[in-house]
């Protein structure tokens, strides 16, 4: 097994284990980036540096009790009203929170962007799966739109060439289906 098959194993391996941490608990967790499109597609398409989730800010306590209990340990980063990084066996976890505002809108939930609104539709699809393992993704057409808009929302992130890459597996699997 080459490096890149072990770490996504491991990465895999992670994913399952929060995703039962999060049923367990009770915290409502989506992947999100690479990850999320991989779930969607079905397949791993390339390597990962991390995992990305998004869950709610009100579930930011028990999130990191429950996470440093299985031995994560923090990373210093955004503000901790906006992300949550972890780090467990060499490999890192982001978990971007959410609120809801008066209209029961989905949120940022805090940093400086506190309350802009994230894309409609963003949490309402069906979980995708690699080989057996079932997660809740961010809706395909929102990742497509968060890929391309990034770069427009926070001019420091430029768009890489893996977000052009995952855009356009992402649109053709949608094209087929």
């Amino acid at each position: 097994m080459s490096r890149s098959q072990d770490r996504a194993e491991r990465q895999l391996a992670l994913i399952a284990a929060t995703l039962e941490m999060s049923r367990r608990d009770g915290t409502e967790l989506w992947l999100r980036g690479g990850w999320a499109m991989d779930f969607f597609l079905g397949e791993i398409t390339r390597e990962h540096g991390d995992i990305d989730w998004f869950a709610w800010a009100w579930d930011a306590a028990r999130l990191r009790t429950a996470l440093t209990g299985l031995g994560h340990r923090p990373v210093p980063g955004p503000p901790p009203d906006l992300q949550l990084d972890f780090t467990k066996d060499g490999l890192d976890s982001s978990f971007t929170l959410l609120d809801r505002d008066d209209a029961g809108r989905v949120t940022v939930a805090g940093g400086p962007w506190a309350g802009t609104l994230w894309p409609e539709g963003m949490l309402g699809t069906e979980p995708g799966r690699i080989a057996g393992l079932a997660a809740p993704i961010v809706s395909p057409r929102v990742q497509i739109e968060i890929k391309r808009m990034m770069p427009v929302w926070d001019p420091s992130r430029p768009r890489r060439a893996k977000d052009a890459e995952d855009i356009a597996r992402l649109e053709a699997a949608l094209r087929r289906r």
